[in-house]
């Protein structure tokens, strides 16, 4: 006991530094790609995609190299992403939301938004919501956003562009939308610089169908796609100009991630699979983060993270508490981001495929044990295929070692165990989420 007591508080001497808030709550800027793969990035290896501004902001902060995202599709990953939590607690883990669906982020969930809001922030969604709209309950401006200016849907659906809960009366034109949602984005900081803001830009970009503008097409040597990822990378360029023009640069802690995997085009950069699929090129994804002074520059760390640690990380960086009664599966990362600690706050990390756990990574380990052959969902271990891999090693995910490593097997099998149990108490649901069919 006193072994335990003794480390536990040298941890607290150690991370206390980083829970630190800053003098004035910093602003938050978010921003958010979609299906932007692994390898699409220069500063994650991209060769024939030319990324200079998110490269820039990774020589100016941190770069994590063993990020995830909480879904390997659209919907679950943005909710693990606002609410901190597995998407399968609050019911947005089956799949995507679809134009007929009724179902959203349920009223007793607290999203990032709403958090900030409470702390007097300024907030916005500039882009695309994908977590419900058949009432307004569901829709942004009810889920802690002052202002929304997008789509309701991913950009393949026929649908109109809004402000808070009015149509604009534009058509949707594919190759102009990352420079409107951009110039909303920028109006949006230059009228909020005064005060903290909370800015999640929430790109369509470059998800199918694949439209750069005019001044982007043929840009890159990477087709269409890249010339989409060319122009998201200026996007992000205008966001930097219009923090550092209005002189906030200093206390704006900008964030940059994907929701899922990359599909059908673009790089996973060399990891197996994409999006939806089980395997890490469908859930790693690129994380970068600057805030100057509090997050040194040019690191890079392979401590592993995922999307729904935003939500605690975040709200330590703005001061604002989290409600007693919140249940969390997200960490607070901020100690890994401000280099005060190298151990990631997780056991272990779940990997869904929809509503059941498709894989769990602990730190140097990951199983997967759920995958789709000829388009049907099998649990492997009950075909004798138990997949164990060394990240360390074999990040890639192509040789088990399973069976050199039985005792490792066990381990990862207990903890899938222990998640079966817990996430199958936590779904809103009669119907199990995990183990055989």
């Amino acid at each position: 006991m006193i072994f335990f007591l003794r480390n536990l508080l040298s941890g607290l001497v150690l991370v206390l530094p980083a829970f630190a808030p800053a003098a004035d709550p910093p602003n938050v800027v978010l921003i958010l790609a979609d299906d932007l793969g692994y390898g699409d990035v220069g500063a994650y290896g991209a060769r024939v995609i030319e990324t200079p501004n998110i490269d820039r902001l990774a020589r100016d902060g941190i770069r994590m190299t063993d990020f995830y995202a909480s879904g390997n599709v659209c919907t679950p990953s943005r909710a693990g992403l606002l609410t901190g939590r597995y998407a399968v607690r609050d019911g947005m883990a089956a799949g995507t939301v679809t134009v007929d669906d009724t179902h959203g982020l349920p009223p007793g969930t607290t999203t990032i938004a709403e958090l900030l809001q409470r702390r007097g922030y300024r907030t916005a969604l500039i882009g695309k919501w994908h977590l419900g709209h058949h009432t307004e309950g569901q829709r942004p401006n009810a889920r802690g956003f002052d202002l929304f200016y997008g789509l309701l849907h991913p950009n393949d659906v026929e649908q109109p562009v809004y402000r808070n809960a009015e149509a604009v009366p534009e058509p949707l034109e594919q190759s102009r939308l990352t420079g409107r949602l951009t110039g909303e984005a920028v109006r949006f900081i230059d009228r909020n610089a005064d005060r903290p803001f909370f800015l999640f830009m929430s790109h369509t970009a470059p998800h199918i169908p694949l439209a750069a503008s005019p001044e982007f097409a043929g840009s890159s040597r990477a087709g269409t796609y890249g010339d989409v990822v060319q122009e998201l990378d200026w996007s992000v360029g205008e966001l930097l100009d219009a923090v550092e023009r209005n002189g906030i640069a200093e206390n704006t802690v900008i964030l940059i991630t994907s929701d899922n995997g990359p599909f059908p085009e673009g790089s996973s950069g060399g990891l197996r699979g994409g999006k939806a699929t089980a395997w890490e090129g469908g859930f790693r994804v690129p994380f970068v983060a600057r805030w100057p002074g509090r997050i040194p520059e040019g690191r890079a760390t392979g401590v592993m993270a995922m999307n729904i640690d935003l939500f605690p990380t975040v709200a330590a960086m703005a001061g604002a508490p989290l409600p007693d009664s919140l249940t969390l599966d997200g960490r607070n990362i901020l100690p890994v981001l401000t280099g005060a600690s190298n151990e990631s706050p997780h056991e272990a990390l779940y990997f869904f495929n929809h509503d059941r756990i498709a894989g769990l990574r602990t730190q140097d380990w990951k199983i997967v044990v759920r995958a789709d052959y000829r388009n049907i969902e099998r649990w492997l271990p009950g075909r004798d295929l138990r997949l164990l891999f060394d990240m360390r090693t074999d990040p890639t995910e192509r040789y088990s070692l399973a069976a050199h490593r039985p005792d490792k097997w066990r381990e990862l099998n207990a903890l899938l165990i222990r998640g079966q149990q817990e996430f199958n108490a936590a779904k809103p649901s009669r119907h199990p989420i995990c183990g055989t069919p």
